[in-house]
């Protein structure tokens, strides 16, 4: 066994990049405390397919489908196939001896959740958004602790820890660096990119350009709209580039006088802690884990939640971080390039409102996230260890 005296845990979830990032970086943590093997348990649709492998992590699949917003004939067929699901969990659990599991959010999270439970495993739940999902508000009723984000998480649990969201050290030093001078503007909607806000943004450099303002931005479109994108912004006479560095955002860089908007267009930034490093704004949506980067680097934001995002857990993480007045919250229903436009350039003529924005997103910086999560998992790792021990001593007791 390890030197934690816990050999194997698992963590049961994912199913988007915003669950599963989380949860990897608990696993390299236990891993650095001792911990032998960390199994993942997963769907076949979800990221974890191909994440958890390239991390050098077990993985098992399992068969189950979602439960929100995907109408009454899935639903049904879901829970038709829970019962087998939770076999299959079921199976797991005895396969590895794991005495704990850790539920990050996902499909099938709620399946091995329920099969820890009536294994008389211990259950650690990881909730990095405002509300809580699905899955863990189901497991709220047996989860013995629960790592939250956000203070006012931490009441919908019997034991919750606030613990923060595991975020890349990268993104702290960013907080230690200056933004550029004349301000850059960082545009992304995700990694996929999002179409709406591409399209807000093109029109919004359009507005800057025949106005004249010499605004410098980088925009991340996404893979798949990025040609799109590129297209657009040329038709509508703004000047692109289309290469560069995350914060290089055009010819005009660091020269005070330039009166032309210009963007640096790109499908994806591979360097965002070093593209937020440089920003003065940050314009994004806000699942939790951008907010954990966007906290960790104490940058101001303009937020656009994702309206389609379970329980609208997007605008419910936006609101919390406006009302502590940690950034501007436009709703996608209320998007259009002339509402983004006016809304970047009040913050860009606003320097003392971006740094106090700055100050309070820091609040909900943690650094040392992924380590407090794996102590409570371990914790409690070690809590059912000793309950299985005196369990097997009364047992030994009653047959002599």
């Amino acid at each position: 066994m390890g030197q934690t005296g816990v050999n194997t845990v698992i963590i049961a979830g994912g199913g988007t990049g915003g669950h599963l990032i989380p949860g990897l970086a608990v696993a390299r943590e236990l891993v650095a405390r001792g911990v032998r093997r960390i199994v993942f348990v997963g769907t076949a649709r979800g990221v974890e397919r191909t994440l958890v492998p390239a991390a050098g992590f077990d993985l098992e699949l399992i068969e189950v489908g979602g439960l929100k917003q995907v109408g009454w004939r899935k639903t049904w067929r879901t829970l038709r196939a829970l019962p087998k699901a939770v076999s299959q969990c079921r199976r797991i659990l005895r396969a590895t001896a794991a005495p704990v599991v850790l539920g990050i959010g996902g499909y099938a999270s709620g399946p091995m959740l329920l099969a820890a439970a009536r294994a008389k495993r211990r259950v650690v739940l990881l909730e990095i958004n405002a509300r809580a999902g699905l899955a863990n508000r189901l497991a709220a009723r047996w989860a013995d602790a629960a790592a939250v984000a956000f203070p006012e998480t931490a009441r919908q649990f019997r034991r919750g820890v606030v613990t923060g969201v595991p975020v890349r050290e990268a993104f702290f030093a960013a907080a230690d660096q200056a933004p550029e001078s004349p301000p850059l503007v960082l545009v992304f909607g995700g990694s996929q990119g999002a179409r709406a806000i591409n399209l807000a943004m093109v029109e919004a450099a359009r507005i800057w350009n025949a106005k004249g303002l010499g605004i410098r931005a980088i925009h991340q479109t996404g893979g798949g709209e990025y040609n799109r994108v590129l297209g657009l912004y040329r038709q509508a006479g703004v000047e692109v580039a289309a290469a560069g560095g995350a914060g290089e955002a055009a010819r005009g860089k660091g020269d005070p006088t330039v009166t032309t908007t210009e963007i640096t267009v790109r499908p994806f930034i591979d360097d965002m802690a070093g593209a937020m490093a440089a920003a003065a704004l940050v314009v994004c949506r806000s699942g939790a884990s951008t907010l954990g980067e966007l906290a960790a680097a104490g940058r101001a934001a303009v937020l656009i939640p994702f309206p389609g995002a379970a329980d609208d857990h997007q605008l419910r993480n936006a609101r919390t971080y406006e009302s502590a007045g940690a950034a501007a919250v436009l709703e996608q229903k209320d998007l259009s390039g002339a509402r983004l436009a006016a809304e970047i350039e009040g913050l860009l003529a606003a320097p003392e409102r971006r740094a106090a924005m700055a100050a309070a997103v820091r609040q909900w910086a943690r650094p040392g996230a992924a380590a407090a999560i794996a102590d409570l998992v371990l914790e409690e790792a070690a809590g059912g260890a000793q309950a299985a021990a005196r369990g097997m001593e009364r047992q030994a007791e009653t047959q002599r």
